[in-house]
């Protein structure tokens, strides 16, 4: 394991939301001094306190949106690195708030990079985006870096907007200088202590521990599934480059699973019915917002640059997210789970 980490300073934003909490605790498991800036968590349990987080480091609550903090925040914390997820993440949501989307993806990025514009010391950004910024079409194939971007619905075409973002940023301010820019755009994550509103294994965690059966609005939909640590690791990966002065990593890079574990949500569910078992049933609603219905990625970008692929096959993924709710439903300690996870995966996967 790289000791770049050790003592480098770390600005996470988004580190109070479920991916921010595990990549704080990824980065504390590493020897980094880790910084966050986020809202409050706004889902109850919240991963961030179930793994102690707000005395494990150096917590803040602020509004990306607000460029005074973010100003503010930045020249505080003068950080080596910064891992922008701070984000709306849901696509439902999306539609019940374009605004708040838009405002908090696209503006809030632009904010972050602005109190960068004229950083003079060394530093590493990583904006983190989604797979869901390509136009999607339905294709058989994976999508790849070049492939148009696009998004039918404000989640997707908000996070396209942060790709654009982004790359003017990168073109027009950051080509010369110290601070370095890629865009990181992954899959489907999951992993144990995601409690967000329609997502399929929280949703399927809930339904176990009540005894109730699970609903499902699309069992075809087909998603490039993969554990959280997968794409954390990338996204540390990239910054470790970029701090090289690779020229070849100021860009995007994917982060999925390989092309045999990109399953349906219905082979999802019955994956995770080994391990907890359960009932389900098919809710599908025509009139109900669009979601795309295939979309897969390709790695080899990731695989070729970053010498990047993933540690945990779709199995090894359920086995250890579904374990984790399951555990936590009986009594186990959240934050053991997760740092024994995390030890795991970085001794090698075993």
């Amino acid at each position: 394991m790289s000791s770049f980490w050790h003592r480098r300073r770390v600005l996470v934003t988004g580190h109070t939301g479920f991916k921010g909490s595990w990549l704080s605790a990824l980065l504390l498991a590493r020897g980094a001094i880790v910084h966050g800036f986020a809202l409050p968590p706004d889902t109850s349990p919240a991963l961030f306190d179930q793994l102690c987080l707000a005395e494990r480091m150096d917590h803040f609550i602020g509004d990306i949106r607000d460029p005074v903090a973010v100003a503010v925040r930045i020249r505080d914390v003068r950080p080596e690195v910064v891992l922008h997820l701070a984000a709306q993440p849901l696509v439902r949501r999306s539609y019940r708030d374009p605004v708040e989307t838009w405002s908090t993806n696209v503006m809030g990025t632009a904010l972050l990079l602005n109190a960068l514009r004229d950083w003079t010391a060394p530093c590493a950004v990583v904006v983190v985006t989604t797979d869901k910024v390509y136009e999607n079409r339905e294709w058989e194939h994976p999508y790849r870096e070049g492939d148009r971007l696009g998004g039918l619905d404000p989640y997707s075409a908000s996070k396209a907007g942060v790709e654009l973002v982004a790359e003017s940023y990168r073109q027009s301010f950051f080509a010369a200088g110290p601070v370095r820019l890629a865009t990181a755009r992954a899959g489907n994550v999951i992993g144990g202590g995601d409690w967000a509103e329609d997502r399929i294994l929280p949703d399927l965690a809930r339904t176990r521990a009540a005894g109730e059966t699970l609903g499902l609005r699309n069992a075809h939909a087909i998603r490039p599934w993969q554990h959280v640590l997968d794409p954390l690791s990338g996204y540390l990966l990239m910054a470790e480059r970029l701090m090289t002065g690779d020229p070849e990593v100021d860009t995007a890079f994917n982060f999925g699973p390989e092309p045999a574990d990109q399953r349906s949500v219905g082979e999802l569910v019955q994956a995770a019915g080994l391990h907890w078992p359960g009932t389900w049933e098919d809710r599908s609603d025509p009139a109900a917002p669009h979601e795309a219905g295939r979309l897969m990625l390709s790695i080899e970008r990731s695989r070729q640059l970053l010498r990047w692929a993933p540690h945990w096959d779709f199995a090894r993924a359920v086995a250890e997210t579904v374990g984790w709710y399951r555990d936590v439903a009986g009594g186990a300690d959240p934050r053991a789970l997760t740092e024994a996870q995390i030890a795991a995966f970085n001794a090698g996967g075993a």
